[in-house]
C-alpha cells in the first residue's frame, strides 16, 4: 500500500500545475459551501432570535378570544389585571421574564406627513425592554408614570425629519371603535437593527397605552421570556388550565421555521451543484491523466500489476487531491467565516413580512454543518476519481502498449 502511495504522489507531481489548479478547485467549492452554510445559519438565528426577542416571546398568555391580526381591544379579549398574572408567572423558576403589553394602531401625523404605526404600551421596568433600552440612540427612556412622551424607531423618525424633543400628534383606535387624539413628545429614539420592526413601532408606557385606548387594567398579553428555550413545553404545560391561553413561539413563528426548512432544501440543492462541479474537474484531471499515462498503464499491467491495484492506484491520486483541496478549503472557509462573523452582510431592508431580519446579517457556523460538508466534499471527490480509476483498471495490456506509441 506505501508503494501505491509513493506512486500516486509522484504521478500528481508529474503535472504539479494541474494538480494544484484541481485541490484548488476543491478547496474553492468546499470554502464556498462553508460561507453558505454559515450566511444562511446567521440570518435564520437571527430571524428567529429577533422575532423571539422583539414580538413573540418564548411564550405569550393571551386570553382565548384575542385576534392578533385585528389587534383587538375589546375587553373580553384582553388580560384582566395584566400585572398580577405577569407577576405570577415571573415567579415561576425557567422564567426570565414576564411583562403585560398591550398593542393598538394608530396613525401618526406631523405638519402634512401621516404614517401608520402599531403602539405597543410596556412596563418600562421590565428587562424583556432591554433591547429598547440598549438600543437607545438619543434621548431617555421612558418612564412609568410618563403620559406624553413616547419612543420612536430610528428609521421612522429618519423618513418624517424627526428628533428627540419634537412633538408630533398620534391617533389611537380605542376599545370602543372611536378615534382618540393626543399631541406627544418624542423622549427618545431607538434602534433593534431591526428594520420591520423599527419603522412601524411606537413605544408607549402600559399605563397611558391602557388610559389612551380605553383598555383599562387590561393588556393584550403578557409576554414571556425564557432562561432556556428548551424549557418552553414544561413552562407552557405548567400554564395551562387557566382560563387564559398559552402559545409557544414555535405556534408563533411558524413562518420562520418554514422559512428556514423551505432555505435548507435550496442551500441543499446549491451544495449539489458546487460539489458537482467540483467532481467534474477532478474527473477532468484524472481522465487526462489515464491518456497520457496509457503505454505507463500497459506496462504495469504486463508486468503482473492488477487492475484492481491499478484502480487503487487513481483512487489514491483523488484521495490525496481531496485531502489536498478539503485542507485548503478548510482554511480559506474558516477565514472567510471569522471576516463575516465580525463585519458582517449589510442587507437594510429585505421588505419581507412575518419575519424580522436584522439590518446586518452575521455568519454562523456550526461545527455539524462543517463535519458534514467536508465530509461530503470528500466522498463527491472520490466518486469522481471512481470512473478514470475504473477505466484505467480496464485497460488491456496489449492495447495500452499500443495506445501510448
Amino acid at each position: 500500500m506505501n508503494q501505491l502511495i509513493t506512486m500516486a504522489f509522484r504521478d500528481l507531481g508529474r503535472n504539479r500545475r494541474r494538480s494544484f489548479l484541481s485541490a484548488l478547485a476543491v478547496s474553492i467549492g468546499l470554502a464556498l459551501l462553508l460561507l453558505v452554510a454559515g450566511v444562511v445559519n446567521g440570518e435564520m438565528s437571527s430571524a428567529m432570535d429577533a422575532t423571539i426577542t422583539l414580538q413573540s416571546g418564548h411564550l405569550q398568555v393571551r386570553a382565548s378570544t384575542y385576534e392578533e391580526s385585528r389587534t383587538s381591544l375589546k375587553w373580553q379579549d384582553l388580560v384582566e389585571n395584566p400585572s398580577q398574572v405577569a407577576a405570577q408567572i415571573a415567579a415561576l423558576a425557567p422564567v426570565e421574564a414576564a411583562t403585560p403589553r398591550l398593542f393598538a394602531s394608530g396613525i401618526l401625523a406631523l405638519r402634512d406627513e401621516t404614517a401608520g404605526v402599531r403602539i405597543m404600551g410596556i412596563d418600562p421596568a421590565s428587562t424583556a425592554n432591554n433591547p429598547y433600552r440598549n438600543g437607545l440612540l438619543s434621548g431617555e427612556f421612558l418612564t412609568a408614570d410618563d403620559r406624553e412622551g413616547l419612543l420612536i424607531g430610528q428609521p421612522l423618525a429618519e423618513k418624517l425629519g424627526l428628533k428627540t424633543g419634537d412633538a408630533l400628534n398620534l391617533s389611537v383606535n380605542t376599545s370602543n371603535g372611536d378615534v382618540a387624539e393626543q399631541a406627544f413628545t418624542i423622549r427618545g429614539i431607538y434602534s433593534t437593527q431591526t428594520y420591520g420592526f423599527d419603522s412601524v413601532t411606537l413605544l408607549l408606557p402600559l399605563a397611558k397605552t391602557q388610559a389612551i385606548t380605553g383598555a383599562g387594567d387590561h393588556a393584550s398579553t403578557i409576554f414571556v421570556l425564557l432562561k432556556d428555550k428548551e424549557q418552553t413545553a414544561a413552562v407552557a404545560a405548567a400554564l395551562q388550565g387557566s382560563k387564559y391561553k398559552v402559545i409557544t413561539w414555535q405556534e408563533m413563528n411558524e413562518i420562520v421555521l418554514q422559512t428556514e426548512t423551505m432555505a435548507r432544501s435550496y442551500i441543499s440543492i446549491m451544495y449539489l451543484i458546487v460539489l458537482g462541479i467540483t467532481a467534474t474537474v477532478i474527473m477532468n484531471t484524472l481522465i487526462m491523466s489515464v491518456f497520457e499515462r496509457t503505454r505507463e498503464i500497459g506496462i504495469l499491467s504486463a508486468i503482473g500489476m492488477k487492475g484492481r491495484r491499478i484502480m487503487v492506484l487513481f483512487l489514491a491520486e483523488s484521495s490525496m487531491l481531496a485531502v489536498g483541496g478539503i485542507l485548503l478549503g478548510l482554511v480559506l472557509g474558516l477565514i472567510a467565516i471569522a471576516v463575516f462573523d465580525r463585519t458582517g452582510f449589510y442587507i437594510g431592508n429585505m421588505g419581507l413580512s412575518g419575519m424580522l431580519i436584522g439590518n446586518t446579517i452575521y455568519t454562523k457556523l456550526t461545527m455539524n454543518d462543517t463535519v458534514n460538508l467536508t465530509i461530503l466534499a470528500f466522498i463527491i471527490t472520490l466518486l469522481a476519481g471512481l470512473y478514470p480509476a475504473i477505466m484505467a483498471a480496464r485497460m488491456e495490456p496489449v492495447e495500452a502498449l499500443r495506445g501510448g506509441k
